[in-house]
């Protein structure tokens, strides 16, 4: 009478090996996919956030801000103030979040301004460039050459 083998054999081993390379082959260009079109969602919503915090900082001091920061926390002082208006959080305010660098432009005499946003690394942490200023349109352009008030506008 034969021995009964315990486990597997090495073809067994080797073929449930080869199916799980076919499948991670297959997932993790999607999970790229994915986390290209999550980064450019959320510079599109930091973009609709710092244009709602820019309104906010005019009603309150009566001009936009100087720089990004400005709209960030609240400092050692306790209390809001032009150089610290509470109206985003810290990691916006330090000019890079998920995958994008957001660039604020303060215009003359600190009546406009205008922000962009591009992608750390193009084409792996996002595709698309962004643009906004005061008149709160946000645009994109996908050549590579930066996002611009003639930009198309997003839909």
């Amino acid at each position: 009478m034969r021995n009964a083998q315990k486990g597997f054999s090495l073809i067994e081993l080797l073929i449930v090996v080869a199916i799980i390379l076919i499948i991670a082959a297959i997932a993790i260009p999607n999970f790229l996919h994915s986390k290209i079109a999550a980064n450019q969602s959320s510079a599109v919503g930091s973009m609709r956030s710092l244009n709602t915090a820019c309104v906010s900082y005019s009603t309150t001091y009566g001009q936009f801000p100087t720089s990004l920061t400005d709209l960030g926390p609240i400092g050692s002082g306790g209390t809001t103030s032009s150089t610290s208006a509470d109206l985003i959080d810290s990691v916006l305010a330090s000019g890079s979040k998920s995958g994008y660098t957001f660039v604020y432009t303060a215009g003359a005499s600190n009546q406009s301004y205008s922000v962009t946003a591009t992608p750390i690394i193009l084409g792996s942490s996002g595709q698309n460039m962004y643009f906004t200023d005061q008149s709160g349109v946000i645009r994109f352009d996908t050549s590579g050459a930066g996002a611009a008030a003639a930009s198309t506008p997003i839909g």
